[in-house]
């Protein structure tokens, strides 16, 4: 058993070497899904992220990323098209040989605005990618002495690049269709996000041991949500669809989030601000069911959410996959994920 478990390990380290990093909140994690989401439905807005997983199974996987996108003629009157940047960070560690990645990432898209209700957007990004690995950390099938595990023996393995950089590029598309709510009390809000984007596209050098052929995959993300107000009621529906690809590697994750707002606020006076929560439920194909739990007030939102494994490792896992938070702010009425006050 302690067999497996080391190797199981070693795996899962090995297994996250050539894949980005992913969240749950995905909607919330807007420019590691699409760098055309830098503007797309808020005037400015800013986000960060924690997601810890596999703690049930071997050395926890954490990630925080945290991003900044804005408008940058959002006053100007009788525009053509909204320009926009964004920011975006993150670090993943993972597994028992602390790998580690760390990415910086700037923004720039355009949107063109179709008509009153539509806009299509291209972004593009650039950024800089650090990597490093601890071989000493990990437990290597060598030091098995075929009885137990003897950290003294010696690994047999010789990494050449054990912390290296790079650059990085892609870009992508997103159309999004918006109405107003009208009244308040109508409700009858509609907001439809499509996207498809590409990431890694210069194809970066991804290898420890100084491979030629170890190529940073492409990662293709494709997705649509939508914020559908139910008429004459306080509640939304707020359904998702995302798609990820990156060598070998997919994720695909379903579901939905049912908003209800507690208080529409005062519209003129200030006095009382809007407040809302959401239930969510969603299914990572063949891996998971993910929980959620989110609260808004008037532009801050907060959230949680909880995978419970389902996949083949969940006899070692007992269903625990893992947790992730987020804190958004949201500076003005964009249209998006929030009520429109």
């Amino acid at each position: 058993m302690k067999k497996v478990f080391i190797f199981g390990s070693l795996l899962m380290s090995l297994a996250s070497f050539a894949q980005d990093v992913h969240f749950s909140h995905t909607e919330f994690s807007p420019l590691t899904l699409n760098p055309a989401l830098a503007g797309a439905n808020s005037p400015m807005q800013g986000v960060v992220n924690y997601r810890s997983q596999w703690n049930s199974v071997a050395t926890p996987y954490s990630t925080i990323a945290a991003s900044f996108d804005t408008r940058f003629n959002e006053n100007k009157r009788a525009k053509k098209g909204i320009i926009a940047g964004g920011l975006n960070f993150y670090n993943d560690k993972a597994g028992d040989l602390k790998v580690s990645s760390t990415c910086v990432n700037l923004n720039l898209a355009y949107h063109l605005i179709l008509d009153q209700s539509s806009t299509l957007g291209l972004g593009i990004y650039t950024g800089y990618g650090q990597r490093s690995i601890d071989p000493s950390a990990g437990r290597w099938g060598t030091q098995y002495d075929g009885m137990s595990y003897d950290p003294s023996m010696a690994t047999g393995e010789s990494f050449d690049n054990q912390s290296f950089g790079y650059l990085d590029a892609g870009a992508g598309m997103v159309y999004t269709y918006k109405t107003d709510e009208g009244y308040m009390t109508q409700n009858i809000q509609r907001l439809f996000n499509i996207g498809f984007s590409a990431y890694h596209l210069n194809r970066p050098n991804y290898s420890f041991v100084n491979a030629a052929d170890d190529k940073l995959y492409i990662r293709y993300s494709a997705f649509a949500n939508a914020n559908i107000g139910i008429a004459n009621t306080r509640g939304s529906f707020l359904p998702g669809i995302y798609y990820h690809r990156q060598g070998t590697a997919q994720e695909f994750l379903w579901g939905f989030n049912y908003k209800y707002i507690l208080s529409e606020g005062s519209k003129f006076t200030g006095f009382t601000r809007p407040m809302a929560a959401y239930l969510g439920v969603f299914n990572r194909w063949k891996d998971a069911v993910v929980a959620k739990f989110i609260f808004e007030w008037d532009q801050v939102s907060a959230g949680f959410a909880y995978d419970i494994n389902l996949s083949s490792l969940s006899d070692v896992s007992k269903a625990r996959g893992g947790f992730e938070i987020f804190l958004r702010f949201n500076a003005g009425d964009g249209g998006g994920f929030r009520s429109r006050i």
